[in-house]
């Protein structure tokens, strides 16, 4: 299996800009295991092969614990995650998939419950940067793990 194409090399300039609105997210307020549990879900949520297989790496190299990581799947069902994990799954899945209906009232008071505005509002554009990665990714057949080296995954452990 090989890649489509490579849209990074193809479209510089736009590439550039979404890495730099990426990365500007990991200066936000939230924390590292947070964003790297949220990137799971949606990969998972939108069958992003590329961007799971890279998340999980990144999680285990910032310490995530191997059972988590296989428990983003089950989240609702899994005693591993905090309520304020769980208010960031379910959002993400919110604004993953995003109901005929839009988000109710009761949904954002759920995940409002545990974030502040501003952490809401990060966590809201770190849900939109993976969604669109995955987009990108899934369009373009991006292969699981052809970009280790480049990304500094390789210490994971996962080959």
């Amino acid at each position: 299996m090989s890649e489509r194409l490579d849209y990074a090399q193809l479209a510089p300039d736009a590439f550039k800009k979404y890495l730099d609105f990426a990365l500007s997210l990991k200066k936000g307020p939230l924390e590292v295991a947070l964003v790297d549990l949220l990137t799971l879900r949606a990969s998972q949520l939108n069958g992003c092969a590329f961007c799971l297989d890279m998340h999980v790496k990144e999680a285990m190299l910032h310490g995530e614990r191997p059972l988590r990581l296989h428990h983003v799947a089950i989240w609702r069902e899994s005693p591993l995650f905090s309520p304020r994990e769980r208010a960031a799954l379910a959002w993400t899945e919110q604004l993953t998939q995003l109901p005929a209906h839009g988000v109710t009232d009761a949904d954002y008071a759920a995940v409002r419950a545990h974030f502040s505005e501003a952490e809401l509002a990060a966590l809201s554009f770190a849900i939109v940067a993976i969604n669109g990665w995955n987009r990108l990714a899934v369009g373009f057949a991006a292969v699981p793990g052809s970009k280790d080296a480049a990304y500094g995954l390789q210490g994971a452990g996962l080959a």
